[in-house]
């Protein structure tokens, strides 16, 4: 059986891609929510977002950060992040800029681990893969994605016990 995941993402600027990383099949995540099931928890607020988050978060072995253009500025991400941390569960992070949401690659976001309130330093792995011109290669880097996900996903890292 895959290794359970919570994957923490930008949710409408990523949500394609971060499908096209559930298809790899390498990880078993939480179900992604649809648009209008979104739209039902947020509506109820945050102390319901707060309850899926701990939720879905509950029984994962690890959490991976899916880092898109934007997700270091979303504050539900940021709370993901913080969470884990306190929680004691192994983070990383995926660069997921360079694979095609609806044909286009996007240019990469700033690291959501450094606006995180104590969390330490997190390993962030990039399988961004450039054609010879230097422009974004969509088809590699999902390939190299594919390639690599298993093992990036057992390199997290978390907060010790002193």
């Amino acid at each position: 059986m895959a290794k359970s995941v919570f994957y923490s993402f930008h949710y409408e600027q990523d949500v394609h891609r971060v499908q096209l990383i559930r298809n790899i099949n390498a990880l078993a995540g939480q179900p992604l929510l649809n648009p209008q099931e979104w739209e039902q928890v947020r509506r109820r607020g945050s102390q319901a977002i707060k309850e899926w988050i701990h939720d879905e978060m509950a029984y994962k072995k690890a959490v991976i950060v899916l880092i898109g253009r934007y997700t270091a500025t979303r504050p539900w991400v940021i709370y993901e992040i913080e969470k884990a941390w306190a929680d004691k569960r192994p983070m990383l992070g995926i660069r997921i800029h360079g694979l095609s949401s609806l044909g286009s690659v996007d240019i990469a976001g700033s690291d959501p681990f450094a606006r995180s309130e104590g969390v330490g330093s997190i390993p962030i792995f990039d399988p961004t893969t450039r054609d010879w011109s230097g422009k974004i290669d969509s088809k590699a880097t999902y390939k190299r994605l594919c390639d690599n996900l298993e093992n990036w996903s057992s390199q997290g890292v978390s907060k010790r016990s002193w």
